[in-house]
């Protein structure tokens, strides 16, 4: 059957595989997107999952982390230029601080005016593009980190089990290194738990037609699907990842080191990262 040159370039955006075996695919799959892409996966042509989504605009992150309220915001903008630009950098700060202050999870008239007052100004489209904030309890700690010249925002929380380890520093110094970790190497999810089951199935079956194309025995397949998903799974998962400060332990191996060292619990609880132009 013939296919649409549109969903062969759509396909190769979406898993990084060559334009033939895109269309071979979609030839297989008789033009179902879902079912071709699924098809490159099991032949190994395609990403299994995207780290990121794909830069539309330039623009800059900013974080501020209060009392009880934490917040991460991206503003985008034309040109580079302007994402370094004094005007733009100030208002930036002030959105933030007004989203703390105000517990923003969205726009409101204030923030508005503020964005309008720095298009005036700068002469270039300027919008607020996303706006997120984590509260901030009694036993929990919140750290942010802002990459290089704001292209990556990052804020962590964690949660202790006394409040005496609030301003524990050796806790304190974890929390902020998971948030380096977070910039660095992008998990997909904080832990297993919060992977969807269907798509925990969905890579076993596809790493199985892998393996059996190995003409293995029963068991030694198992095997491979088994390490295979194992190993997914360990660069998707940030509790499973290698830690940035040392990557030969899990984050959960030296997160567990360090509540011991402390002398009670600690959990990390969530995190929220914006790349500057991800859709």
């Amino acid at each position: 059957m013939k296919v649409k040159a549109t969903d062969v370039k759509a396909l190769r955006e979406k898993t990084g595989a060559g334009m033939l075996d895109c269309k071979n695919a979609l030839v297989e799959a008789e033009g179902d997107f879902s079912k071709a892409e699924k098809i490159l996966k099991e032949l190994g042509l395609a990403a299994v999952a995207k780290r990121s989504g794909k830069a539309a605009t330039e623009g800059r992150v900013f974080s501020k982390v209060g009392g009880s309220i934490a917040s991460l915001i991206e503003i985008s903008c034309e040109t580079d230029f302007v994402a370094r630009n004094r005007d733009f950098i100030d208002a930036g700060k002030k959105i933030a601080d007004i989203a703390t202050e105000k517990g923003l999870t969205k726009k409101n008239e204030e923030v508005n005016v503020v964005v309008d007052d720095m298009k005036g100004k700068i002469k270039e489209n300027i919008d607020l593009k996303r706006l997120a904030s984590l509260s901030i309890g009694e036993n929990e700690i919140v750290k942010d980190y802002i990459h290089g010249e704001g292209k990556i925002g990052v804020l962590v929380k964690a949660k202790v089990g006394d409040p005496a380890l609030v301003g524990n520093e050796e806790v304190q110094s974890f929390v902020f290194d998971c948030a380096l970790h977070i910039a660095a190497f992008n998990p997909l999810y904080l832990t297993r738990d919060a992977i969807d089951p269907n798509y925990i199935e969905e890579q076993q079956a596809i790493f199985t037609t892998q393996a059996m194309s190995l003409d293995k025995p029963e068991n030694v397949v198992a095997g491979i699907v088994k390490g295979k998903l194992n190993k997914h799974l360990s660069e998707i998962v940030m509790m499973d990842q290698g830690f940035v400060r040392e990557e030969k332990k899990k984050v959960s191996a030296v997160m567990d080191a360090v509540a011991k060292s402390a002398g009670g619990t600690l959990e990390i609880s969530e995190y929220l990262c914006f790349r500057v132009g991800e859709e």
